[in-house]
């Protein structure tokens, strides 16, 4: 099934002949827009995961499922560096049109993707161990997450792979086909989670299950999708012309502080889980489900974030500082707009959202009344976002990493002091301390950034 057209993108950086501004707003939309509709999707499933199990009668299901995506949490957005790296790496060899490097971004990736995914099966019992017994959480969550973590391990290899895929299809600008490998893989998952749980009665099973058969189903049909790209990119290469020693070289180190960020900024996330665990199984359900306001917000957000990353990647690629700049300003503006909307939202129909995630009283009533934190996080959270973007597609990683580390001891320090004063109400106001630290020590390194951009 064809998912974008074959023809060649046109180059997005040049910037000769545009007035001002006014043709950015157009560019960023027409990329922010597919992937916006694609990201919201992802929370969308985890939306749909919780609901389904939040109607079967007991909190523990929704904590088991919490649980188990935070546990894959670590295990896959920890190396989200494959899509990360990809996109920054292929963004800017699409904007020299350098079309060998083009394709060696995607090999590379790829096999490690591959090696990553096989090594998480062969140590999941050390791995399931020390998740769980760090998480701490009550025996009858733990149980049902156990089942979760069983089914899902299996899938590593496919969820890795889609990283790489989604990386190096958004750093050659084919935007409309990461909505379309999206949409199939949440609306697969979301069928089979209905299918499975509410026809079949499979439970969290049937949650598990669901999400492996569509990452498979995507990671096979993504990479047949990239074969009929490649046929754009001619070169004349050999296997050892992808494993050059300088570029090698240049993609772990990038990879290696991604890797680190990643992991601090999932630390704090989970951290924030097993805090929430030990204040009961009524507050873990209700901060799961108003996470999922917070992860829309930010699948959302990223739409611009990811626009950012893509146009100045190809901008320093193709060596044009006007562009960089353009790409930064209309970025941000469009991301402000859309944050300020979401809060809107959560304001207007957040009672409305909890109810569709739970029938449990105490679970609902817990929610609502940690829900002014989620009303105020998108406009807190949208800077940290967009600067993320911004140094991704240069990748400048060494900002990204030290930045994050900060953040994220910043997030402890704060809980430690704000939890016993404040109870739950101190863990989210701990949890926004750290969006806001995540994008005022990033914003330092932001005018060296801009001043190393070559011009021409």
């Amino acid at each position: 099934m064809p998912l974008a057209g074959n023809a060649e993108p046109k180059d997005q950086t040049d910037t000769s002949a545009l007035p001002a501004d006014s043709a950015w707003h157009g560019r960023i939309w027409r990329l922010a827009g597919p992937i916006i509709l694609a990201n919201i999707s992802t929370p969308l499933l985890g939306a749909v995961d919780t609901a389904v199990v939040g109607h079967l009668g007991d909190a523990s299901y929704i904590g088991g499922v919490a649980v188990g995506a935070m546990i894959f949490s670590f295990l896959f957005w920890g190396f989200g560096f494959l899509r990360m790296s990809t996109t920054g790496f292929t963004a800017q060899a699409h904007g020299a049109r350098d079309w060998l490097e083009v394709r060696a971004n995607l090999v590379r990736p790829l096999t490690i993707a591959l090696v990553l995914g096989s090594l998480l099966i062969l140590l999941q019992l050390p791995i399931a161990w020390v998740s769980f017994w760090a998480v701490g959480a009550s025996e009858a969550v733990t149980a049902q997450a156990t089942i979760y973590f069983d089914y899902r391990i299996w899938a590593s290899p496919a969820a890795l792979v889609n990283y790489c895929i989604l990386g190096w299809l958004l750093g050659t600008q084919r935007v409309t086909a990461t909505l379309v490998l999206q949409l199939l893989l949440n609306g697969l998952n979301i069928a089979l989670d209905f299918f499975f749980v509410m026809g079949l009665g499979w439970g969290v099973d049937g949650v598990a299950i669901a999400t492996v058969i569509a990452e498979v189903t995507v990671a096979v049909a993504g990479l047949c999708y990239i074969l009929r790209c490649l046929r754009r990119y001619p070169a004349q290469s050999k296997w050892r012309d992808y494993w050059q020693w300088d570029k090698t070289w240049a993609l772990f180190k990038v990879n290696a502080d991604i890797f680190i960020r990643t992991l601090s900024l999932i630390f704090a996330f989970s951290y924030f889980t097993v805090l929430g665990a030990r204040l009961g199984d009524d507050i873990l359900a209700a901060n799961a489900i108003l996470l999922h306001f917070l992860s829309m917000a930010s699948y959302g957000l990223d739409g611009f974030a990811h626009a950012a990353e893509i146009l100045t990647g190809s901008a320093i690629g193709a060596r044009r500082r006007a562009a960089f700049h353009r790409a930064v300003r209309v970025s941000i503006l469009w991301a402000l707009v859309l944050a300020s909307v979401l809060a809107a939202i959560y304001w207007l129909l957040g009672s409305s959202i909890i109810s569709l995630f739970t029938n449990l009283p105490q679970v609902a009533a817990s929610a609502e009344t940690y829900l002014p934190w989620l009303i105020a996080s998108p406009l807190v959270s949208i800077w940290s976002y967009q600067l993320d973007g911004i140094f991704i597609g240069a990748t400048r990683t060494h900002a990204l990493r030290n930045s994050t580390v900060l953040a994220a001891a910043t997030f402890c320090l704060a809980a430690w002091i704000l939890m016993p004063l404040l109870g739950n109400h101190g863990l989210w106001l701990a949890l926004t301390i750290f969006m806001a630290a995540r994008a005022l020590f990033l914003a330092a390194y932001f005018p060296a950034l801009a001043r190393s951009v070559a011009k021409r």
